[in-house]
């Protein structure tokens, strides 16, 4: 959906800035994005090439990227900002972030610079693309123009991205033609049409591939990993198949819990010999090549070589195995000679071994006192983050440690449950597991809010009287706010807190850092 708070803003801004774009005579505009999982870069990907049938030439920049300096060089920007956690920034947006909110920026700083936001979000929290709309009131403030009333992308709209995108951008493309009218006789390029390559590929000369370098190996950021330990969590006959992975480096690594590990991974050779022989080229997949970016305004996979192989490509830079995005079929119905295929494409509108390993700060901290306790609720695979912070406050000889797990079955996917068990025997940990399908049939299935529920006097006294920090990890879809709500009506029955003040309180504790959430959809 599109907000309407800037509406008004945005019309008078749309009027101002029309005439300052083309006193310039400049057919041109950035596009900054700062995405976590790829999403927010391709929906840049798309705008850019809105632009480029508006025969506007746009440059597109990752946020970690681009100077936060420049800024004030531009004149019109469009930004495209995803949502991490319960509300935060990408970390890519952070130092852009910390620049704008500097108190000594002067109100009329951006008076010349005209913008656009579009966020990227998950309706079921209660700071529904929070940074986008943040971002967007920030630059108001600071005298800049919105010329497009703010969009908003929810993904619980059965479309997901594309719910709010497609209405966006035709707003935006309106807005685009008004601020750079096209030549006489010119006619803007279909939406719809093929775009051309982003890169060329030619023939590389024979052994031009043994002496290049790889952009990973030499990025300082990764570190060559040994994969140790590859063990299922889950039972066999289970229907997911959830992993413990653990990895040993040559060289000394740091990283905190809850820091993210950025894996580069590869793809099966079987899978990736079924996919050369299936498009016909088995028998030129080990030849080297060339690769050139030809399109500059879309962006290309991480580390992409210059020299390399189509089994290389397919192996390491381009996943086969990912369920495509809507975009991707838009481009490959142009390629079906079938009918029906078309018509069809259109209505989708190693175990072990060595690899590369990013270590990326993650939102989670621990408290500055380590005798501060701590309460975990990480249901499914949110017991990852838990499981660091937890094994780092036991290693500190901290047991003031508390612990909810959720699953289905305890004996299908009790994620670590041996562990939790025996920590709990020594007294290193208060540990609470809700097991939802082991109930007898006809009785109300339990979760982990249900146990925080029963524990109410508890989880008052450690959050009110200890100062405990708590951490919500998991899905994004009703388990965080139906947690907020348990431990709510913790502090007004146990606490004494009337609703209000409740709702208040854990907003406070939010603001100081001690409710921490790092969740995912």
């Amino acid at each position: 959906m599109a907000s309407s708070e800037p509406s008004s803003s945005a019309a008078a801004a749309h009027h101002h800035h029309a005439h300052h774009v083309n006193s310039h005579d400049q057919r041109t505009l950035t596009i900054l994005y700062a995405t976590e999982t790829g999403t927010a870069q391709d929906v840049a990907d798309r705008l850019a090439r809105l632009c480029r049938s508006l025969r506007i030439c746009a440059q597109v920049h990752s946020m970690d990227a681009y100077p936060p300096e420049e800024l004030i060089n531009e004149s019109l920007v469009l930004f495209v900002v995803s949502t991490t956690g319960s509300g935060h920034e990408p970390r890519a947006m952070t130092p852009l972030w910390t620049m704008l909110l500097r108190a000594d920026l002067p109100e009329d700083l951006f008076e010349d610079l005209a913008f656009a936001v579009f966020g990227l979000g998950d309706s079921a929290y209660e700071k529904f693309c929070w940074p986008a709309k943040l971002l967007s009131r920030r630059l108001l403030q600071l005298g800049a123009s919105e010329i497009c009333a703010r969009g908003e992308a929810d993904d619980q709209h059965h479309l997901g991205v594309d719910g709010a995108l497609g209405p966006w951008m035709q707003q935006l493309s309106a807005v685009l033609v008004h601020t750079f009218p096209l030549p006489d006789g010119v006619e803007p390029e279909s939406p719809d049409s093929l775009p051309p390559p982003r890169v060329s590929i030619s023939n590389a000369a024979p052994g031009s591939q043994l002496t290049r370098k790889d952009p990973l190996v030499a990025d300082r950021e990764y570190h060559l990993a040994t994969v140790t330990c590859n063990r299922r969590l889950t039972a066999e006959d289970w229907y997911q198949d959830v992993r413990h992975f653990e990895f040993s480096f040559d060289e000394d690594v740091h990283f905190n819990p809850g820091d993210v590990a950025v894996i580069h991974p590869e793809a099966l050779a079987a899978d990736v010999d079924s996919f050369l022989a299936c498009i016909g080229y088995a028998n030129i997949a080990d030849d080297p090549i060339d690769i050139r970016h030809t399109l500059q305004d879309q962006s290309l996979p991480d580390h992409l070589p210059t020299t390399t192989t189509l089994r290389e490509l397919f192996t390491r830079y381009l996943d086969i195995n990912a369920v495509p995005r809507r975009s991707f079929f838009a481009v490959l119905k142009h390629f079906a000679e079938d009918e029906l295929e078309r018509e069809k494409l259109e209505e989708f509108l190693s175990e072990e071994g060595a690899l590369q390993i990013g270590v990326q700060k993650g939102f989670i901290t621990l408290p500055p006192d380590p005798k501060t306790p701590v309460i975990c609720i990480g249901p499914g695979t949110g017991i990852a983050p838990m499981r660091a912070i937890i094994q780092e406050r036991i290693h500190d000889g901290i047991h003031e440690n508390t612990l909810y797990f959720g699953c289905r079955s305890a004996s299908k996917d009790h994620h670590y449950g041996e562990e939790w068990e025996q920590y709990a025997s020594e007294g290193k940990l208060t540990y609470r597991a809700a097991f939802s399908r082991d109930g007898p049939e006809g009785v109300q299935r339990t979760y982990v809010q249900h146990l925080i529920r029963e524990d109410s006097a508890r989880i008052c006294e450690l959050i009110e009287e200890r100062g405990a920090w708590v951490y919500i990890s998991g899905s994004s879809n009703k388990m965080p706010a139906a947690v907020r709500a348990a431990i709510q009506d913790a502090l007004v029955s146990k606490g004494g807190k009337t609703e209000d003040s409740a709702k208040e309180y854990i907003v406070k504790i939010e603001k100081e850092g001690r409710l921490i959430e790092e969740c995912w959809s």
